[in-house]
């Protein structure tokens, strides 16, 4: 069984027992989290969306926060004498997915 998750702006496939980093959630390491935002659930039987999903949730265990590595931005103007430099390290959360509980049963 795999779900289609929203958590931080972004869109997650998952299925019970992936590990993925996910943008930063205030939850502490060891701690269980659940996502309720689900779009799509999918088995053996065909996919479920819509109304369908209603109540479906996944569950997942938060194993560790961390930095990316730094990504490197270069603003450059041709004969302006202009050259600006700058760096971003994004926080994330990494999770293990530990269980989907499917929605309405129609």
């Amino acid at each position: 069984m795999y779900a289609v998750l929203v958590t931080g702006g972004k869109q997650y496939r998952v299925a019970q027992g992936e590990t993925l980093r996910v943008e930063k959630l205030e939850a502490d390491a060891g701690s269980e989290v659940t996502f309720d935002n689900i779009l799509m659930l999918g088995d053996s039987d065909g996919i479920k969306v819509g109304d369908a999903v209603n109540g479906a949730t996944v569950t997942a265990k938060v194993v560790a926060h961390g930095r990316a590595d730094k990504i490197k931005i270069i603003k450059f103007r041709r004969r302006k004498h202009h050259m600006k430099r700058q760096g971003h390290r994004q926080h994330y959360t990494e999770i293990e997915i530990t269980g989907i509980a499917g929605g309405d049963s129609k």
